[in-house]
């Protein structure tokens, strides 16, 4: 399984606001309790991490009406033994 980012924007607004978080809960999307939110901070974004197999998975998790307008980011972590690895993937 790969791990990814799931970053899902909603207008700056209020009903935004209150319209994106109604359609995790409504749709009965379990990763709601586990999202964070920037709108306090004016960046009107969700962002949760999920352990899937691919990108096509993780869309697939979202409500319908969000998917569009989703991006998904593929995230590892790296060891120090990695450094030198993901330095030469780089360098072609």
């Amino acid at each position: 399984m790969a791990r990814f980012l799931i970053e899902v924007p909603h207008d700056n607004s209020k009903e935004a606001c209150d319209r994106a978080v109604r359609i995790f809960m409504e749709t009965g999307f379990h990763f709601m309790t586990h999202a964070d939110w920037g709108c306090s901070d004016d960046v009107h974004k969700a962002w949760f991490f999920v352990d899937v197999d691919s990108k096509e998975d993780a869309r697939a998790l979202l409500p319908s009406v969000l998917r569009q307008r989703a991006k998904i980011i593929a995230v590892e972590r790296f060891t120090i033994e990695d450094a030198g690895e993901i330095r030469n993937q780089h360098q072609s």
